[in-house]
């Protein structure tokens, strides 16, 4: 990610940024500007506001204060309009891969893939969900319940169902932490290619050495929050 500046067409771009709880300030995120296409990792300490921050990127929480866009389109804005429309926006637009997997425990692997196609208003492409399980080492197990599989090989179908809609905006939260060395490199391959191929953005959020490792940019939030997000670039 060359310089997180202001720029013209932006894939995140944050102003002002404050999410409370109980109270007090959780997060807070004076500017970030994300260009269209980049990749980094998000890191610091427990408790400093990573999940959260993506949750906000996400469209799941909303800000006490502040100005959140996403490839061009305002979330306050969609908000406005009712949850159906933040939906709607969210499978169209953001593939989120949580800590937990968070699978539909009642379908099988691949029918959890063509439920977020379904969700988006968007064709299955049944043989396109299949080539991504194959490209994370799932192939075979597309019949399979959640149940039925490894903690590691859930949190990998949990990322192929946020990349199976091709959305703009990839947002990764640990997706490495259940994941053997292999494993962790073949996924973290996939995120990067998928991104790259479709032009999104991408930031994981981690603690996770080998995942810092791979990218260029790091945006490290402090222990509080306060002072904007300061940026490791080339």
């Amino acid at each position: 990610m060359t310089g997180v500046q202001a720029v013209a067409r932006s894939g995140v771009s944050i102003d002002g940024l404050r999410v409370m709880r109980g109270g007090r300030s959780v997060l807070e995120v004076t500017a970030l500007h994300v260009p269209a296409g980049a990749q980094g990792a998000v890191v610091g300490p427990s408790g400093c506001g990573k999940t959260t921050l993506l949750a906000v990127l996400a469209g799941l929480l909303v800000p006490e204060a502040g100005r959140v866009r996403v490839a061009d389109t305002d979330l306050a804005e969609v908000a406005a309009r009712g949850n159906a429309a933040l939906d709607r926006f969210r499978a169209r637009t953001v593939g989120l891969v949580p800590q937990q997997p968070m699978l539909f425990g009642v379908l099988d692997v691949l029918d959890n893939l063509l439920a977020a196609r379904h969700f988006a208003g968007l064709p299955p492409e049944r043989d396109a969900a299949l080539a991504l399980l194959d490209r994370l080492g799932l192939a075979g197990l597309e019949r399979r319940r959640p149940r039925e599989l490894s903690r590691g090989q859930q949190q990998r179908v949990a990322l192929a169902r946020a990349l199976v809609n091709r959305p703009a905006l990839i947002l990764a939260d640990e997706p490495t932490a259940n994941l053997d060395d292999a494993n962790a490199a073949q996924a973290l391959d996939v995120l990067s290619a998928r991104a790259a191929e479709a032009g999104a953005t991408l930031l994981v959020a981690t603690h996770d050495a080998r995942v810092c490792a791979r990218f260029e940019t790091v945006l490290a939030l402090p222990a509080r929050a306060a002072a904007g997000v300061p940026t490791r670039a080339p």
